[in-house]
This record gives structure tokens, sequence and C-alpha cells, in this order.
């Protein structure tokens, strides 16, 4: 896999690989600074969360370490981006585990398909605490990637997708052009449609043009930037197809080694302090861009039906035992699936719904448990 680099970016590279090699030299020069490059615009929400993260970091270094978050520039996001961070071209990225899966499939059992009904958080708990880091590490060495990695920042349920018609039951999808990455695709092509996976710039003209007849991002302040309302008329909520993705921190391990122990500490409490906090913002961000739609975008909103999301489920697992030959696949699915079955039915048993809250202060009836 090839990427070009301008020339002041290798040397700054090189510059900060001798810095790490002499941190008492570096120290006496001036901060430690690391170049953390996002996947994401400058505009984007996404590209803001990387930059929080680096606030935080240099924040709580105090100076000594300083991160320069940059937008999406002149390496190509997913495995260009793997390989430049790998290579020590870049010192981080700021990305999502689905890029990768070209590289490996078993990448999309952090950000694709129905979890075993996890949501997000559940997915870092499994993570943090049920071996998927351990699982994640052997996998970045499968492939002979030199790099650490800290998933962090849990996605709400990503909606199945904006469309021109109503998505009523599973046949309303076969041979629907649509708009999805990796893993996600193959759920959608298990229900007929013909998956691409459109960089997400491209989007909006293409469903405008008629060359897609649907598309899937991710939420609505994100959905908003792109201007997909303007593009399509029907905002089908809720899927599987994504139910339990995060981002990802991604550092070169050389450089990330090299950093004093206080340094790489902080720099693993600052990635949980900004999944909580990137956790809170998107809550804020999206709940007003989902009122937004509602209010000014003219779209139809509505549930995917039942019967959708029961495909969804089938296709999902029909994709997954294609990938059951893969001893690492595997591996990670089982150990997901044995936290989630404990996990999941402690959440089902233990969490009240909203909906009778909801009801009972804003005046308006509880909605239905399901859709048929």
């Amino acid at each position: 896999m090839k990427f070009k680099l301008k020339r002041r970016r290798l040397l700054t590279g090189a510059a900060g690989a001798a810095a790490l090699g002499a941190p008492g030299v570096a120290r006496a020069q001036g901060p430690i600074v690391l170049r953390l490059q996002s996947s994401w615009g400058a505009k984007s929400l996404f590209h803001e969360y990387a930059l929080d993260f680096a606030k935080k970091v240099n924040d709580m270094t105090g100076g000594d370490v300083r991160i320069e978050a940059l937008p999406r520039d002149n390496v190509e996001a997913g495995t260009g981006l793997l390989e430049a961070v790998s290579k020590g071209a870049l010192d981080a990225a700021h990305g999502l585990l689905h890029h990768h899966y070209p590289r490996h499939p078993a990448f999309s059992l952090w950000a694709a398909g129905p979890a075993f009904g996890m949501d997000a958080n559940l997915l870092l708990a499994w993570h943090r605490y049920g071996g998927g880091r351990q699982l994640l590490a052997k996998l970045y060495a499968a492939i002979g990637a030199n790099v650490v990695s800290y998933p962090y920042g849990p996605m709400p349920t990503q909606p199945l997708g904006w469309f021109q018609k109503p998505i009523r039951r599973p046949q309303d999808l076969k041979g629907l052009r649509v708009r999805a990455p990796g893993m996600a695709a193959e759920i959608y092509a298990g229900l007929g449609a013909a998956a691409t996976p459109l960089p997400a710039r491209e989007i909006a003209e293409a469903l405008r043009r008629g060359t897609l007849d649907g598309a899937e991002y991710n939420n609505a302040a994100a959905d908003r930037e792109l201007g997909l309302p303007g593009a399509a008329k029907v905002y089908m909520l809720q899927s599987y197809h994504q139910s339990a993705e995060q981002f990802e921190l991604l550092f070169n391990k050389t450089k990330f080694e090299a950093l004093p122990s206080k340094m790489r500490a902080i720099l693993e409490n600052a990635a949980d302090a900004a999944s909580a906090d990137l956790a809170w913002k998107a809550i804020d961000r999206y709940s007003a861009a989902h009122a937004q739609l509602q209010a000014d975008s003219g779209a139809r909103m509505a549930w995917t039906p039942d019967a959708v999301l029961q495909r969804q489920l089938a296709a999902y697992d029909a994709a997954a035992k294609k990938l059951g030959d893969d001893a690492l696949f595997r591996e990670v699915q089982e150990s997901q699936r044995r936290f989630a079955q404990r996990a999941v039915r402690w959440q089902l048993d233990t969490q009240v719904s909203p909906r009778l809250a909801y009801a009972h202060y804003f005046g308006r009836k509880p909605a239905p448990r399901r859709r048929k």
C-alpha cells in the first residue's frame, strides 16, 4: 500500500523520532510533538473529536507532550493511515476500526454487525475487561502492524440510512444501490442490496443523481454536514449493521513506547477521559440535529421494521459464517459472545425503559415497544 507525504512531514517525523529516542534532550529543547492525522475534514464533527483528545493530552501534560491534530490531508484514510502510522511516517491517527477491514475481517467485530445485542458502551466494556484489548493487539500483530490502539468514544446506534422510498419489508431493499462499507456492506448484500463503499463526501451527489438509491453514514449531525437530508426523502432509523461502533486512537508503537512512562499513562487516561466526553458531546449534538431534522428538513422519519432487523441478523450470521474458518476472527467473535450473554442480559433485566417517563413529562403517549 502506497501513500504520499510532504517532505516537511517526513522531516518532522524524523525529528520527532530522534527527540523520543533522547527524552532528556527533548525536554531541554522543548515539548515532544506528536503529529496526529484524523480521517476527517477540518470542519467535521469527527475531527472535532480528535481535537478534543489532543487538547486533553496537551492540558494534562502541561506542554511536555503536545499533540498536533491535523485534518485529512496527504494520507488516505483507512489502510493508508494504518500503514503510515505503522511505519512511523505519522505518529498517530484518529479513525475507525472498520477502516482496516481490508487488512483482516476481524476488525469488523469492533465496528459492524449486531455485536450479540451489545451497544457500543457494552462493547467497549468487553474490550477493556472481557479480553478485547488483548485480542486487538494480537490482531495487529498478525498483520504486522507496529501500532498501539485505543478504541474509545461509544457511538449511538446508527440508522439504516437515507432512501427515496420507505423500507417497509426486507424485499424493499432487494436490488437497491446502497452505500455501505466493509462488513456493513455484506449485511446489506445479504438483504439483496448492491452495496458499495462510496467516500462520504460523494454520497449526497450520488443520491441526487440517482446513482445511489440509499445510503447510510452515521448520525443526524454528520448526515446534515454531508447534505443527506436534501438528497433523499426518507430517513430510516435504527439498524443492526453498525449498532455498536466506536472511534480509534492509533499510535506508532515504537514512538509510543519511547515516551516516558508518565506520558504513556497520560495518553491512556486521556483516551478514557475523551471517551466519556465524546459520548456526552454526541448526545448533545446528535439530539439537537435530530430535532432540527424533524423541524426543517421535510424528511420523513420512520423506524426500520422488525422484519428487516431480523433479516439483518440472519445476513450478518451468514457473512460471519463465511469467515469462520479464520481462527482469529472466530476467537474474537466467541469472546464477544461470552461477554454479551451476561452483559446484555444484565442490561435488559436492570435498565428501566424511558418511554413512560417521557410520556409523563412531555405529554406524549409512549411509543410501542416494537414495530411490525
